[in-house]
């Protein structure tokens, strides 16, 4: 037996194992057990020969749906109900049993569910931990004017990649003492807040800090000046 029969011949095992009863409340099936026998022989015939259609239809075969079992049943009791019927016998189990098959037979499937498509990664650049630096002229703390374009990208970008925090830090060069230079630090970075908000930047996303010539980005020695220590960073998350 081919595997693609197995599930029909299951099926018609479990309907005919199920008691008449279980039909009683098929309207269709009462109404054609009060026909005269001519015409209740021309309704299984026009079921018999619509199941026979269906089981046939390659679309029905290949569907992922129960329409091919149900014609394949339908058929098969049908085929009896009207093998009854030619020696003038009225079978009411196979009768009902050809009904509710028919029926199930003609319930169309509902449209599969289509799902939404997956929201579309975010850019690479927000893999960026660094968001942005912007460098400082020698013992100035006003944001140049250079740096425009590098706080634009982080203002527009903050929302594309749904940044929610950005920390600004502030750091300087070796030259000057530890104490003005954690003071120009500290200016530099709230002059790129200051900038930031100016742009539309909410202040309450923004923290600062500032550390003075304790972490630069190029080792020099104390007293040196050099221009890639005179920056701020900003980090985002």
């Amino acid at each position: 037996m081919s595997d693609l029969r197995k599930p029909v011949v299951a099926l018609v095992a479990l309907v005919a194992a199920m008691p008449a009863a279980a039909w009683a409340q098929q309207g269709d099936a009462d109404a054609l057990l009060a026909l005269d026998k001519n015409s209740l022989r021309t309704e299984i015939q026009q079921r018999y020969d619509a199941a026979l259609a269906v089981s046939t239809d390659p679309t029905v075969i290949s569907a992922d749906d129960n329409r091919y079992m149900w014609a394949s049943e339908a058929k098969v009791q049908c085929g009896i109900a009207l093998g009854f019927l030619k020696s003038s016998t009225v079978d009411e189990v196979s009768i009902r049993k050809c009904v509710l098959a028919s029926n199930r037979m003609s319930i169309m499937p509902p449209p599969p569910v289509v799902a939404a498509p997956p929201p579309p990664p975010p850019p690479a650049m927000c893999d960026r931990e660094q968001a942005g630096t912007v460098f400082f002229d020698f013992d100035r703390a006003e944001v140049p004017a250079s740096a425009s374009q590098t706080l634009s990208f982080v203002n527009e970008t903050a929302a594309a990649c749904n940044w929610t925090q950005l920390q600004v830090v502030g750091h300087t060069d070796r030259a000057g003492s530890d104490a003005y230079n954690e003071g120009l630090s500290r200016a530099r970075a709230q002059a790129v807040a200051d900038f930031l908000v100016s742009m539309g930047v909410d202040r309450s996303s923004i923290s600062t800090a500032w550390k003075g010539e304790s972490e630069p980005r190029v080792p020099t020695v104390d007293g040196e000046r050099n221009p890639q220590n005179r920056r701020v960073e900003i980090t985002a998350k």
